[in-house]
């Protein structure tokens, strides 16, 4: 079958600070090819609608899937299926990625019968079973992960090694235009799949069942080495939780010879526990780590389910300064902020020397926040669900919380990318600009065309054609197994030592299912 995989365009923030190979649409694609099938892509982030109705006469596709990772994607993913149901009936629709996982069967209520069916979970496991069935007419409710109209086949199933996905990363056609910060061009790469925590506001733990599984150093190795790109971003959850695995992959890299620049996010307490393994990275490329702090105090890291104290988040701080690293942590705004908070957030935040990132409390499908807090949203516009808007009630009236979350937003972007500091990377900018990449750069002037408080309030007086139905009243006591896509399968299917998994253990705040 011809296949085309497509990836929908950029959010609010993406716009601004990064925009990332598709990685995981890359490796749905690259999975589709070794079943032996004919796959394309097109990336919406840097393609127009104009390009995919071009590939669509051009390729004629038999089926077209979707990357579902974001709410906020949502709406314009059905007013395109819509659109080449319309063009063409006998195309197969398919939606998969992380957030259409957990909410398949509303995703179906508003496609209308133009999507054939939404394939949950990994979907580097099982696109190539679903492609076969539909080429062969077999059963699609007999693929594990499948849910259509009349109900949902077997569950959805683990690739059986990471060894064995590879991205197809020469179907994408602007690979120059993927950039994080002034790696410009990046890639990305995955180390490790999963996270064994379970953070209230997360859902990564529940899509994956807590599992964590690691690809082999030598196979990460040959990946490094074909890609092109001098800057790579690992895109784990949490870099470098089994240090043994971390070490060996720096082994091979140090043994081959490879020179790359690395970002990388990881948790403050992994950091302090595995600091030879990130003291050897920084030997080797790494220059740029993501911290989630997400609070400045005890009781929002309480809040949050963080069992990592201020004292060691800030020894951590203090330890990846040490190594050079230049430190980014991101802080999440609570709606119930009133403009003092605000205000503290931002002296606080001057008087570290590390870059701040400030999202929005957001109730995701599939994090115990939604179970408790989704009777209360005040939006049900699928596009507001980006970290950037407040879909909660605010303490402050709406126009006052945006316009304080935007002051802090520029006093932090301004202490990083003001005059003095582009000072810094004014090299940069010139060395990029001398290669022809100008994604960082043209990124310096972005912030206030994008970020603005009048734009973010008239963003929830759009009209809305896809809602989120109403959800029902919170439950107190949260049935976890109900949350999962991937099944827990406890101990086994985290590539841990003993070690590493006590340590896990004692750093969360969940009960085991």
């Amino acid at each position: 079958m011809k296949l085309l995989a497509v990836h929908p365009s950029a959010l609010m923030y993406t716009r601004v600070f990064l925009r990332l190979e598709p990685l995981g649409l890359e490796l749905v694609a690259g999975a589709a090819r070794a079943a032996g099938h004919d796959v394309r892509i097109i990336d919406l982030q840097v393609e127009t609608h104009d390009d995919f109705w071009k590939i669509m006469d051009d390729f004629q596709p038999d089926a077209v899937c979707y990357s579902g990772n974001y709410l906020a994607n949502v709406p314009e993913i059905l007013d395109l299926c819509r659109a080449v149901h319309y063009r063409n009936p006998s195309t197969v629709q398919i939606i998969g990625g992380h957030s259409v996982s957990f909410i398949a069967k509303d995703v179906l209520d508003l496609a209308e019968g133009t999507v054939t069916c939404i394939l949950k979970g990994e979907g580097d496991a099982t696109i190539g079973l679903l492609l076969n069935a539909m080429r062969d007419g077999q059963d699609l409710m007999e693929v594990p992960g499948v849910v259509t109209i009349k109900g949902e086949g077997p569950p959805p199933v683990f690739v059986k090694s990471l060894d064995d996905v590879r991205p197809a990363r020469d179907l994408l056609r602007h690979r120059n235009k993927y950039f994080i910060g002034t790696l410009d061009p990046a890639a990305s790469i995955e180390f490790a799949r999963g996270c064994p925590w379970d953070c209230t506001f997360c859902s990564a733990w529940t899509f994956y069942g807590r599992s964590y599984r690691t690809a082999s150093p030598q196979v990460i190795a040959d990946e490094l080495e074909e890609i092109k790109e001098p800057g790579i971003f690992i895109v784990d959850d949490v870099a470098f939780v089994h240090e043994e695995h971390g070490m060996a992959i720096a082994n091979e890299i140090k043994k081959r010879g490879i020179k790359k620049e690395y970002y990388l996010e990881t948790r403050a307490d992994v950091l302090l526990r595995n600091k030879e393994v990130f003291k050897v990275w920084s030997e080797i490329g790494l220059s740029y780590i993501f911290i989630g702090l997400e609070a400045v105090d005890e009781e929002g890291l309480k809040q949050f389910r963080k069992r990592v104290s201020l004292d060691k988040n800030f020894e951590a701080l203090e330890y990846a300064r040490s190594l050079g690293l230049i430190v980014a942590i991101n802080i999440i705004a609570d709606p119930s902020w009133d403009k003092k908070r605000f205000e503290t957030v931002r002296q606080w935040c001057l008087e570290i020397p590390d870059i701040v990132n400030i999202s929005v409390t957001t109730p995701y499908p599939g994090t115990e926040i939604w179970h408790k807090e989704a009777r209360r949203l005040t939006t049900r516009d699928y596009r507001l669900f980006d970290i950037q808007h407040a879909v909660l009630p605010t303490t402050l009236p709406l126009p006052e919380f945006y316009e304080e979350l935007v002051k802090t937003q520029q006093v932090l972007n301004t202490k990083h990318m003001g005059w003095e500091a582009l000072k810094d990377t004014a090299g940069i900018a010139v060395r990029l600009l001398r290669q022809g990449q100008t994604n960082f750069v043209k990124m310096l002037w972005k912030f206030n065309s994008v970020f603005n408080p009048d734009l973010q309030l008239a963003d929830h007086q759009r009209p809305a054609r896809y809602l989120m139905p109403i959800q029902p009243d919170a439950v107190d006591n949260i049935s976890r197994s109900d949350l999962y896509v991937h099944g827990p399968g406890g101990r086994k299917t985290r590539a841990l030592d003993d070690a590493t998994e006590k340590f896990v253990d004692t750093t969360r705040m969940g009960e085991e299912v």
